[in-house]
């Protein structure tokens, strides 16, 4: 498995379980799988749901800043990588 890093954690919110995310460069689509790392969190889960400005998207890009459902606390400056099949 190949990882690229896609963007970092702005933000969390511990009540809704969702992360802040800023893409820095790729793409990230609903089924993409995900590795999120930093100095205590690392874990990967699949992306099921992802939402910028309350409205659901499929695909986001460079630039992009997402809220996206996740399955365990994160930090801000948390790197987020995109698991590939490579």
């Amino acid at each position: 498995m190949a990882e690229k890093e896609i963007g970092k954690v702005v933000g969390y919110f511990a009540k809704i379980g969702v992360a802040a995310i800023t893409i820095s460069e790729g793409e990230l689509k609903i089924g993409d799988t995900i590795h999120i790392k930093g100095h205590t969190t690392d874990f990967e889960q699949t992306v099921e749901s992802m939402q910028i400005e309350m409205n659901s998207v499929e695909v986001v890009k460079p630039g992009d800043d997402v809220g996206i459902k996740v399955a365990d606390r994160v930090r801000e400056h948390d790197s987020v990588y995109l698991v590939t099949e490579d």
